[in-house]
């Protein structure tokens, strides 16, 4: 690796000023899982690190509205365990069982693993179904936008670079179901080829709404509004399940699969998500 400044700054206002809106090799790191693999690989060599670990932003606690508030440098781990989360969101602690290993888990943070934009990543989709948004601080000020837009593209974000994530807010589950499955080529906690996150709000077996976002098929988490909208005002039948499975989506090969292959999978596991998903409302 290449020699670097390392900056910790004790305050959100040290740590925005310490970026440069102007200069990509200034960079935040939180949990540097990610970050650091990139930089002895050589992709990312960075001439100031900005560390986010004494800013107080690690919490996990409730809103006014009944929504999950998890502040940015909260570890993935801690967030699997929390017996908040796995009492309200359950869907959000199974996924993380099986989003890399228990280490990577222990340090990585919410806001880092937002902010990294791989597309392969677990959080994302099951998160953008359940309609989360983020708080952004930068020297403007906060602004909060939803999750599905922080990502842009293959390791690319809306985020400016002084810009940090400082909050992750979920609305409540209230009598919404979920499900996140994923199709992995290799053991259980690998990167997946294909994954996928639903969201339903049911009465019996008629849909009231529906969210479905798929990832590692794609450059980003995407949404199938196509599929929702089939699925809306509709009762579950395999018939139904057909005709939501079988709607084209535009896929790209990658070391994981395929792009026929991944199209594949994602009807196989369109369905089997649907039925998750069900389940969990019983």
């Amino acid at each position: 690796m290449t020699p670097f400044e390392l900056a910790e700054p004790r305050t959100l206002r040290e740590a925005i000023a310490s970026l440069d809106a102007k200069d990509p090799s200034v960079r935040p790191i939180s949990g540097g899982t990610a970050l650091m693999l990139m930089m002895k690989a050589g992709v990312l060599r960075p001439s100031r690190l900005v560390s986010l670990g004494k800013l107080g932003l690690a919490r996990i606690e409730t809103g006014p509205h009944g929504e999950l508030r998890v502040g940015a440098m909260t570890p993935l781990g801690a967030l699997e365990r929390s017996a908040l989360v796995q009492r309200g969101w359950p869907v959000i602690a199974r996924t993380l069982r099986t989003l890399s290993n228990v280490r990577v888990r222990n340090v990585a943070t919410v806001g880092g693993h937002l902010a990294h934009a791989d597309p392969h990543m677990d959080l994302p989709p099951v998160l953008s179904a359940l309609g989360a948004r983020v708080t952004i601080a930068g020297p403007a000020g906060e602004r909060s936008v939803p999750v599905e837009e922080i990502s842009t593209g293959y390791l690319e974000t809306s985020l400016r670079l002084n810009e940090l994530i400082t909050l992750l807010e979920v609305p409540p589950l209230g009598r919404r179901s979920a499900a996140y499955l994923k199709c992995t080529t290799r053991s259980a906690d690998d990167w997946p080829a294909v994954g996928v996150a639903v969201v339903l709000l049911l009465e019996k077996d008629f849909i009231r709404d529906a969210g479905v976002v798929i990832s590692a098929a794609t450059d980003k988490p995407t949404r199938l509004a196509t599929v929702e909208k089939i699925l809306r005002g509709r009762t579950i039948e395999e018939k139904l399940l057909d005709e939501a499975a079988a709607q084209e989506v535009e896929v790209e090969s990658d070391l994981h699969g395929s792009a026929a292959y991944k199209k594949q999978l994602i009807r196989v596991y369109l369905r089997r998500a649907f039925h998750e998903a069900r389940a969990q409302s019983r």
